[in-house]
């Protein structure tokens, strides 16, 4: 098995899938280095889901290779999946369930060993700004915001290095989407590689080290934020319009 220690925690190199005849990713190649925020951008259809799913290993490579924390996904990928964490649009937790609860369910599921570690689940909690008063709260009455961070405090204490984060801020009023920008770049600043896809060009220029733009199955252009001002957002529509006019 490949050193997990690798420089890059994902890469993609000249990957194409097909779906029946047609292809949705085509020659896609992009790096992703640890304790880095990527957002991959794109429209519908461009290929950003089966990207994930690439990642994921839940799709077939007709062309390329997919390697997470330098894992082959295609030879090993259990080993690939313990590397990361994917929280979907719609977090899939047990809403009858408190987050205390939930955190302890899904560790055993993962086969930690034992009672999972309670402190270390409090911690997780704490490092994504939930309240502790809402841990003993059932999930039934939480907000997609909260549900989220239930979600990333998981992976948190699981000790993955990677987060697959699938249009996050979707649904999420500004003040939560600020919120959830600062638990990524608190997150970062740990160390955790976050990739996330996503159409908000906003939020994606607020956190993002880099943003790539995905068309038609490939990258059409990537750009890297310009120091602590993060990005010029008026030109970064602009470029954006003139990547997928060109595309």
């Amino acid at each position: 098995m490949t050193n997990i220690l690798n420089t890059s925690a994902i890469e993609v190199s000249d990957v194409t899938v097909r779906y029946k005849s047609a292809a949705v990713l085509q020659g896609l190649s992009l790096r992703v280095r640890r304790g880095e925020i990527y957002a991959l951008l794109g429209g519908n259809g461009a290929g950003k889901s089966t990207t994930i799913n690439a990642l994921l290993g839940f799709v077939p490579l007709v062309a390329g290779r997919v390697r997470v924390c330098g894992i082959d996904v295609a030879a090993d990928v259990l080993a690939a999946r313990a590397a990361l964490a994917y929280v979907p649009e719609n977090v899939a937790l047990y809403e009858h369930l408190t987050a205390l609860e939930n955190l302890d369910y899904f560790l055993r599921l993962a086969g930690q060993g034992g009672t999972p570690d309670r402190a270390a689940i409090e911690a997780a909690l704490t490092t994504v700004g939930l309240a502790p008063e809402a841990w003993r709260r059932r999930l039934a009455g939480y907000s997609k915001g909260m549900r989220q961070k239930v979600a990333i405090a998981l992976a948190l204490a699981r000790a993955v290095p990677v987060l697959l984060l699938d249009e996050p801020t979707t649904g999420l009023d500004p003040q939560a989407t600020s919120e959830f920008n600062r638990m990524l770049q608190d997150l970062r600043a740990q160390g955790v590689t976050v990739f996330m896809v996503t159409h908000d060009l906003l939020g994606a220029a607020e956190v993002a080290d880099r943003i790539g733009f995905l068309d038609a199955g490939r990258i059409v252009q990537e750009l890297a934020a310009d120091g602590p001002g993060r990005f010029d957002v008026k030109a970064l529509y602009a470029r954006y319009a003139g990547a997928r006019r060109a595309a």
